[in-house]
């Protein structure tokens, strides 16, 4: 019997995929990452007998990254990072151990079937599975295939047995494509990020964003949003002039017209116009026309018009919408929600997903009568030759979605049903009056077949007055004319609606990546999304925008980007080499960083009139070891303290409140300390604004607080207030927070684990000795009088935390409230420091934590 591994793209996708191959007789089984589970069943394989193991990934198992030093700020020259700084494929989540987990799943499989999301990025993602698996999977004998890719479109049991059935290979030139757009975008966005983040924040206090940020489809995107800012700010109001007149065909109505001339910009024009007109008593009708005309259903959901209309007419933003499709998807209830066409295949089931929706109340009536009439063969639109159009796959109610889920799938299914339904026919009459020399028009719409509009009411004919009987030569006495004094009116701000059109007709991003992309400006503070989901660019966004532009617009405008994406989607189609676009570009765009680097006096020119210098911004806070005069700390983020004497910055832990700390000083360079603290359910260390940008010793990287330095004397470091290895993370360490009193506690300072204990205790210090059976630091404990837990009125005891059993029911493990799980400014995870796994600094050793983390927390605090 044959082994054949199965690799979907979600846990939830992976699950629904099983249920159908296996007829739901299937065990399962959770993963040794603890994410993703396993489904087993036999079955028949390419005709011979199979035991299937199917599992998943949680989207890219691999991530992109530049190696060692090329990762740090202060050590390269951004320039460094387009050719000469290496980069390496690494885990996108270390902490799922997704390779070992596919490595362990894969060992001794025969076969693999790749159920990825059928795009460019699932066929990537093909690639990463196949290069952790493949070595530890079974040879193949002779010529025997072994890799095969499953093309589906929906999880219904018809396509997800269809694609079984029709097994091909994954597309490694689509692959590459996204290896090229990954590196690109790394390389380009990462030196000029770099740089101009540095330059600025450098300069300037009161940017209000941590993150100057640079990206290929990013800047284009907010280009288009500052384009039409600056057309709003540069608009001149024209004052211009209107004739109405109205008509009165019976004694008591009357009739608007419309001016054929539409209006006119000179004053005494106008007046004259009115004053001609004024003399004729009556209109008359030079001709009346009828004609029937058709209104279009919509063509087939894309990616683009759903995200769309979610924007204008659901109030939803593009990634939020996103995230809600790609739910329904992995759910059963839509097909697949990436897709550029709009045209739907001939052989493609209309009738079938038609009567999935027969009993909804809300529009089952439709439904029974299209299917009983006869379905429209849906508009003839665009094949990209990737998905079917965006369509429901089974029916749904409120209750079950809730919320913004229903809304979305009611706008698709609601769309779906429009695509079969009959077009809207209206009669339109076309009334032409002549009143003197003068032409004027009114026109009457009535709708003769509903069609689509009836499922879509939004779409329907506006009733209109209703027009009278009337034949040429006709006259109708004149009710009233009047000139209308009007002005023309500035365009508004870009809603999302529109940024996705520009972005989509320009080549900005991809179905995929275009709500990511507008997510970005609005996050780095470029953008802010106001009322109708308008976006209004921010002071930092257009002085980006307006310097691009002085220094080299391309940079900005949309056409490099699109001829870059025109270069890898030949990639895709295997017509370009990977390694030549690639170079190519890369020389294109550094060339272009080096212009940007010499003439960023440009940018800075604008930058320096609209924001303040670091010296004019914050409030004086501690002070500095070398001039000893008081540094201003800067709140804006992010935030950071300034010198302004020795104009110095130094960079400070985010997302946190940082206050002066007793005014002590480093031993080691005579700063002040500071105190950051992440709020009164949180963590809190103190830090040397210096060591915490300069590591003082060999073992410590720069974002260090005094909780992690290795200071052997210092009354404020690990040395002295650590106390044993922390009970959850594998290389941090339980420090006593010394300012925390009366409501004592230790925090690891690698994770947010938080023990508290010993409340009310007037002293809780770290004792130089050591426990005998766990070997942490003993702590020595002085209660108050009235209010001591320990017995025969004692006051006073020295014990370790974990052993001690008086100490034991005083002891309560807890974790942070963080107001952002990385606490320390873009830091990121860090490893051991090489002190030797188990140790304390100072030679102590840490308590032996079991492997298991709940035993752990019972060997420690039951």
């Amino acid at each position: 019997m044959r082994t054949v591994l199965m690799v979907a793209e979600k846990p939830s996708l992976a699950q629904s995929i099983a249920k159908i191959l296996s007829r739901g007789n299937m065990s399962s089984r959770k993963g040794l990452n603890g994410a993703c589970s396993v489904h087993e069943y036999t079955g028949s394989f390419i005709g011979q007998s199979a035991h299937f193991k199917m599992t998943s990934v949680c989207g890219h198992v691999m991530t992109l990254d530049f190696i060692g030093k090329y990762n740090s700020w202060d050590k390269v020259d951004p320039a460094e990072l387009f050719s000469k700084a290496p980069t390496e494929k690494k885990e996108a989540n270390p902490k799922l151990t997704m390779v070992k987990f596919l490595q362990v799943e894969g060992r001794g499989c025969d076969c693999i079937v790749l159920w990825l999301d059928c795009d460019k990025e699932g066929e990537n993602i093909c690639f990463e599975v196949l290069d952790a698996v493949l070595p530890v999977m079974n040879k193949p004998r002779g010529t025997e295939r072994t890799i095969y890719r499953a093309k589906f479109s929906s999880i219904t049991d018809t396509d997800i047995c269809n694609a079984m059935n029709h097994l091909g290979e994954p597309n490694r030139n689509e692959a590459l494509s996204v290896d090229a757009r990954q590196e690109l975008d790394l390389r380009i966005g990462c030196a000029f990020t770099r740089f101009q983040t540095k330059y600025f924040q450098g300069k300037y206090g009161n940017l209000d964003s941590s993150l100057i940020s640079f990206g290929p489809c990013q800047t284009p995107t907010l280009g288009f949003c500052v384009e039409r800012h600056d057309k709003i700010q540069s608009f001149k109001p024209e004052t211009y002039w209107v004739l109405q007149a109205k008509v009165n065909p019976e004694k008591e109505s009357s009739l608007t017209l419309d001016w054929d001339r539409v209006r006119v910009f000179d004053r005494e024009v106008a007046q004259m116009f009115l004053n001609i007109t004024k003399m004729a008593k009556e209109a008359k009708v030079e001709s009346v026309s009828k004609k029937e005309k058709v209104k279009q259903r919509p063509l087939a959901l894309n990616t683009v018009e759903m995200l769309r209309v979610a924007s204008a007419a659901l109030g939803m933003g593009p990634q939020h919408a996103m995230q809600i499709a790609e739910r329904l998807y992995t759910q059963g209830y839509i097909s697949y929600p990436r897709t550029e066409t709009t045209h739907y295949p001939e052989n493609f089931d209309l009738k079938g997903c038609l009567r999935q929706q027969a009993n909804n109340p809300y529009w089952a009536e439709t439904v029974k009568a299209l299917l009983s009439e006869g379905i429209n063969r849906p508009r003839k639109g665009h094949d990209a030759g990737d998905h079917p159009p965006i369509t429901p796959m089974r029916a749904a109610t409120e209750a079950e979605l809730g919320g913004d889920g229903w809304r979305l799938y009611e706008y698709i299914t609601r769309h779906f049903i429009a695509t079969v339904s009959a077009d809207c026919k209206y009669l339109q009459t076309t009334i032409s009056f002549s009143i003197g020399p003068e032409r004027f028009t009114c026109v009457g719409k009535v709708v003769t077949s509903p069609g689509f509009t009836e499922i879509m009411p939004w779409h329907s004919i506006p009733l209109e007055e209703s027009l009278p009987h009337c034949e040429k030569a006709d006259l109708f006495p004149i009710g009233e004319i009047k000139l209308l004094e009007k002005q023309t009116s500035p365009p508004d701000y870009l809603t999302e609606a529109e940024l996705i059109t520009l972005m989509e007709k320009h080549g900005i991003g991809t179905d995929a990546s275009i709500p990511v992309h507008i997510n970005n400006i609005c996050q780095r503070n470029y953008v802010t999304v106001e009322s109708g989901r308008r976006l209004k660019p921010t002071n930092l966004g257009i002085v980006l925008v307006h310097g691009y532009y002085k220094i080299d617009a391309e940079l900005v405008l949309p056409t490099i980007r699109s001829a870059v994406e025109k270069q890898l989607n030949l990639i895709a189609l295997g017509k370009a080499n990977y390694h030549q676009v690639l170079e190519h570009t890369l020389d294109i765009f550094k060339r272009k960083f080096h212009y940007f680097v010499d003439s960023i006096a440009g940018m800075d020119e604008l930058m320096e009139v609209s924001f303040s210098p670091l010296a004019a911004t914050g409030k004086p806070l501690s002070r500095c070891g070398k001039c000893h005069r008081f540094m201003k700390y800067i709140q804006a983020k992010p935030s950071r303290l300034h010198c302004s004497h020795c104009d110095d910055t130094y960079s400070l832990p985010q997302n946190g409140t940082i206050k002066l700390y007793k005014e002590l000083r480093c031993p080691l360079d005579d700063f002040e300390l500071v105190l950051w603290s992440s709020g009164s359910r949180g963590k809190s260390y103190p830090l040397c604004p210096y060591c915490y940008n300069h590591p003082p010793f060999r073992d410590m990287k720069k974002g260090m607080g005094c909780n992690e330095c290795t200071h052997p004397t210092c009354q404020h470091s690990l040395s002295m207030l650590g106390i044993g290895q922390c009970v959850e993370c594998e290389n941090g360490v339980l420090v006593l927070d010394s300012t925390s009193g009366p409501k004592w506690k230790m925090a690891c300072n690698k994770c947010n684990v938080i023990v508290h204990f010993f409340e009310n205790a007037h002293k809780v210090r770290v004792s130089p000795e050591t426990c005998d059976l766990c070997e942490a630091a003993l702590v020595d404990v002085d209660f108050n009088k009235a209010k001591s837990p320990l017995p025969g009125d004692e006051t006073q005891h020295s014990g370790c935390v974990f052993c001690d059993p008086v100490f034991q029911d005083l002891v309560e493990l807890k974790h942070a409230a963080m107001r952002h799980p990385m606490h320390r400014g873009g830091q990121g995870k860090r490893q051991g420091r090489g002190r030797g796994k188990g140790r304390r600094p100072g030679g102590r050793l840490n308590p032996k934590k079991p492997k298991d983390k709940m035993a752990a927390l019972a060997a420690y605090f039951v």
